[in-house]
């Protein structure tokens, strides 16, 4: 028996009634662009992330790169970001026209390294993109701090971490405001693309709602220069039926970690670490191999899917060629980035499965 790594017909043929009277819903309304559908699922995923404000955008990286427009953020500008991420984090800031200024991660939680953050504030630092990395929330109360300190905002790209807790608090409150993406792979994703911001900011939220609205709160009045980017009404009915469901979904991956790290310890692979102040929500199940290739091809045999998430870090990615990074710079992230490996993980995986997982990789560790 084969499994896949990632299974997007499962959550879907659970829920095919539900998606179909979303569709039908839609379709009937005549109405397929900022109608109620969008506007019902803001007020819902708001209240998910216990934040005041939502607004619904074309996708993730919309989403993080909108913060930055609507604090005014850009040219000659630089917002600090871990130089061990996707590159849709540093895409956001050179989107906005500032430069992004990489800093190492906690080797132990692969995210951004608070202890390291305060040397790379230059005059020009405007703000701290924190991600949480793989479902994991980032260490905010520190993060906070050093921005308060220097008088800078912090954004959390939470474009994993729909769901997951810091302290016991949602991600997307823990800083100044938050990018989520509805990627169809996402814990919490779309049936095609979507994005959405929150924050407590009100006077932020309806700046980004104009800003991904051509600039316009008026149709066909443009206060300012703005974009196409909004979440439309049939991906916002769908993402409203899969919110209902979000909580047991992620309940189902923690079950699946938990059982992965239990039967998994001792063996020589890296396993996730989570600290006692995180309730992550699995979105990947990460593991490092010092023979990456080696234990990917047993996995591979053995019928199991897998997924490096990410072979190459931004820094040395010809995209930021610009900024003359080499190797070495990021000596952690590029060790990271050299032995990842993301194993099957998500809310349908079934026990058989993940028995069959443990048992390949046990194998190759014996």
């Amino acid at each position: 028996m084969s499994v896949q790594f990632l299974d997007l017909k499962s959550p879907h043929q659970e829920l095919r009634a539900e998606l179909r009277a979303a569709f039908e819903r839609v379709l009937d309304s005549g109405w397929y662009i900022q109608g109620s559908e969008l506007k019902l699922f803001e007020q819902e995923f708001a209240a998910y992330c216990e934040a005041e404000h939502c607004i619904g955008v074309g996708n993730g990286l919309d989403a993080l790169h909108l913060i930055l427009r609507a604090y005014g953020i850009g040219e000659d500008d630089e917002v600090i970001v871990p130089s061990n991420t996707y590159i849709a984090t540093w895409l956001a800031a050179s989107y906005a026209g500032a430069t992004p200024v990489p800093v190492e991660p906690d080797e132990r939680t692969y995210n951004i390294d608070p202890s390291l953050i305060e040397a790379a504030i230059t005059p020009r630092t405007k703000a701290i993109i924190a991600v949480h990395l793989y479902g994991q929330p980032a260490d905010m109360d520190p993060i906070n701090a050093i921005a308060k300190k220097h008088g800078l905002k912090v954004i959390e790209d939470a474009a994993q971490a729909h769901g997951a807790r810091y302290k016991g608090r949602r991600a997307g409150t823990l800083g100044d405001a938050a990018g989520f993406s509805f990627y169809p792979g996402k814990n919490l994703g779309a049936i095609g693309d979507g994005g959405a911001v929150t924050t407590n900011d009100a006077a932020l939220a309806q700046k980004i709602r104009e800003l991904g609205n051509y600039g316009s709160k008026v149709k066909y009045h443009n206060e300012v220069k703005g974009y196409n980017s909004r979440l439309d009404e049939l991906q916002a009915a769908f993402l409203r039926e899969k919110l209902k469901v979000l909580d047991a979904w992620n309940d189902k991956r923690k079950q699946i970690a938990a059982e992965y790290l239990q039967q998994l310890d001792g063996n020589k692979l890296g396993l996730p670490h989570v600290p006692e102040w995180a309730d992550p929500v699995w979105h990947l199940f990460v593991v490092r191999s010092a023979n990456r290739e080696a234990f990917q091809a047993h996995l591979t045999a053995q019928g199991i899917g897998t997924v490096i998430h990410y072979p190459i870090p931004p820094h040395l990615q010809p995209a930021y060629a610009e900024l003359n990074f080499t190797k070495g710079n990021f000596p952690l992230a590029e060790v990271i980035h050299r032995e990842i490996i993301s194993l099957p993980i998500g809310p349908h995986l079934t026990d058989a499965q993940s028995v069959q997982v443990v048992d390949a990789v046990s194998h190759y560790c014996q």
